[in-house]
């Protein structure tokens, strides 16, 4: 633990203080209106009601309305359609891949991949699915520092079309209840319609910006070497081989607490009202954690990674991103085992979400289709 005197605020760097900040109940999510209030009420009202950014009771009777709903099978009932899409993606990106010599991994494949099944699990109309990447994109702008004029006005705009289309949706299903989670969160009955605005908003914006950065954060890891993607994976399974990729490099690098009360975090005390920054990024590469810990190495041995949070905000949706991400990188070592970069990934500019805009990927002559 360190005071940051330009942040205003305390720093986490190993793996036991991060993870102590998370679980600590005396640190908080305290949410704190963006100013102008009038002009940022779109975008404030979406957050003041989410249970992220609450503390029980509020957080508690948020949450248990969004985890009733993904315990009615909604997950399981996605497996097929997981392969499928996942499948008709690497199809259309290897067709390319064939005409122009490469893809881009995200725009092709890491990006519609989860953004499809964050929709279909919601129940949003897969035609709505640019809308959806682009409204999410603008709000989660920003959670980046320091945000400017141009960054908040856009994430007002999307904040009031993503309200409204869900307010919609919402609408629609009270009046004719369907198999996805909006039909579920209508029916429980606990919510006001604003806090299930504000869930499906969480939810989508939550459910596929992990899932999406850490495909593509991945793919360059493991592809950076000059290797070929079977390579880097070895006799590893799918699903360790994901747990590392979240580690390695962790698709959130920041997560903020307040504390409630004076707490003893790490050998420090963090007064009432200060706030925390746990930094999971560097809490994953902490050497007394982990040994050799800038090293790729899928079965590692270690503590859990801290990708997903842990204790009350535990991220919700953890097992979908998880099927997203093992059954993306199946279909790949299936489908294009050779697949090596082929040219410089481009990063995306923040700090906080940490991802590629683009990561250009050549499948080789053991690429098939179908």
């Amino acid at each position: 633990m360190a005071w940051h005197e330009g942040e205003g605020r305390w720093l986490t760097f190993t793996h036991a203080a991060t993870s102590a900040v998370l679980r600590n109940r005396g640190l908080g999510r305290l949410w704190i209106d963006h100013e102008p209030a009038a002009r940022m009420e779109p975008f404030n009202l979406l957050h003041r009601h989410q249970m992220m950014e609450n503390e029980p009771p509020e957080h508690t009777r948020l949450r248990r309305a969004v985890a009733s709903a993904f315990t009615r099978g909604h997950v399981e009932r996605l497996g097929p359609r997981v392969e499928a899409l996942a499948d008709r993606l690497l199809d259309e990106a290897l067709t390319e891949g064939r005409t122009g010599g490469g893809f881009d991994a995200v725009a092709a494949y890491a990006e519609p991949l989860p953004v499809l099944m964050i929709a279909d699990l919601l129940g949003v109309p897969a035609a709505r699915a640019d809308d959806l990447r682009a409204w999410s994109q603008a709000i989660v702008a920003m959670y980046e520092p320091a945000p400017d004029e141009q960054v908040r006005a856009a994430a007002v705009a999307a904040a009031e079309e993503f309200a409204a289309m869900v307010a919609e949706l919402a609408a629609e299903r009270s009046r004719s209840p369907q198999e996805d989670l909006v039909s579920d969160l209508v029916a429980d009955g606990s919510l006001t319609e604003q806090e299930v605005i504000a869930s499906v908003v969480l939810l989508l914006n939550a459910g596929h910006e992990a899932s999406v950065n850490a495909l593509g954060n991945g793919l360059v890891t493991m592809l950076a070497a000059g290797g070929t993607l079977a390579d880097a994976v070895g006799e590893h399974s799918a699903e360790a081989v994901v747990e590392e990729m979240l580690r390695v490099d962790a698709p959130l690098q920041l997560f903020e607490r307040t504390a409630t009360r004076d707490v003893e975090v790490g050998g420090v005390v963090v007064a009432q009202g200060e706030k925390v920054a746990a930094l999971l990024g560097a809490a994953h590469r902490d050497p007394t954690a982990y040994a050799d810990p800038d090293v790729f190495r899928p079965g590692r041995e270690g503590p859990a990674h801290l990708a997903f949070g842990v204790g009350l905000h535990h991220c919700v949706g953890s097992p979908l991103a998880r099927l997203e991400l093992t059954t993306a990188l199946r279909t790949l070592l299936r489908r294009a085992p050779h697949l090596r970069l082929h040219g410089e990934p481009g990063r995306r500019p923040g700090f906080v979400l940490r991802g590629y805009a683009s990561v250009p990927v050549t499948a080789g002559p053991a690429a098939t289709s179908g």
